[in-house]
């Protein structure tokens, strides 16, 4: 435990035991409610039949997702009886304090940053010079023909927090934050602001992940659990009886976490 007041929660699993220490200090209110559809205390609609239920959310639902030595997935409201939990939250994510602000899209050697993980032509007009476009109001070839040297310069001063922003995202800069390294859990979206239930697990630093992502909380214990979850690759476009089923996800004391001893 990185902090002995974080609640605990124990992840069972059809393939063992994860223990995710919750860090709501860094994203209070994506954590909290993750922390309250975990102990059945959201009322959720079913919206074929009206009925309103207060489930423990994640019992029963399956790592739907899983890329080998990248994220394993879980908790899609496509795959649970009750659909998702209702409101979308924001993005709590201090991109300074990760040092976005200071990172340049294009490196001295006019490469591109590597968080970015863009590696061919097509990926930097679609995820760098169309929200540059667009947020400079070119609209047309002539319009870029006119303004080249102009875009030229934004594009030298641009800086990976700036271009996030383009893309949609907000940050705010009074909680703490932290990249997403092997053990984060954070929460999977659709885009900015579109925080819900699901979320994943990485099972290494994925930098270009970082700034893009809400973490809620951290694997205290259990990575080799969740290694074997990620081992075989898993579609999430259709469902596969391969996938690992969620049993649990209660909350413990930490006093009843595993050890040094009995590990």
């Amino acid at each position: 435990m990185e902090g002995p007041d974080n609640p605990l929660f124990l992840l069972s699993t059809s393939r063992g035991q994860i223990y995710i220490e919750m860090l709501p200090a860094e994203a209070p209110a994506n954590a909290a409610r993750v922390m309250a559809l975990a102990r059945g205390e959201i009322e959720i609609t079913d919206a074929d039949n009206g009925f309103s239920f207060t489930p423990a959310y994640y019992d029963g639902q399956r790592f739907h997702r899983t890329l080998p030595g990248f994220v394993i997935q879980a908790a899609s409201p496509a795959y649970h009886p009750l659909g998702g939990p209702g409101e979308l939250l924001a993005d709590e994510i201090n991109a300074d304090a990760l040092g976005l602000d200071t990172e340049q899209v294009l490196t001295a050697d006019a490469s591109v940053n590597a968080l970015l993980n863009i590696t061919d032509e097509e990926a930097f007009v679609a995820e760098v010079l169309t929200p540059l476009y667009a947020a400079m109001n070119i609209d047309d070839a002539a319009e870029l023909a006119a303004r080249q040297d102009e875009v030229y310069t934004r594009l030298q001063s641009l800086t990976v927090k700036s271009l996030y922003e383009l893309q949609g995202h907000r940050y705010v800069d009074r909680f703490a934050t932290r990249a997403i390294s092997r053990g984060v859990v954070a929460l999977a979206n659709s885009g900015p602001d579109s925080n819900g239930a699901e979320f994943f697990i990485a099972l290494a630093d994925v930098p270009s992940l970082t700034g893009r992502y809400t973490v809620i909380g951290r694997v205290a214990e259990g990575m080799a659990v969740a290694d074997e979850i990620g081992a075989t690759a898993i579609d999430a476009e259709s469902f596969s009886r391969l996938s690992t089923v969620i049993y649990s996800f209660d909350e413990i004391e930490s006093a009843a976490a595993p050890t040094a001893a009995t590990q």
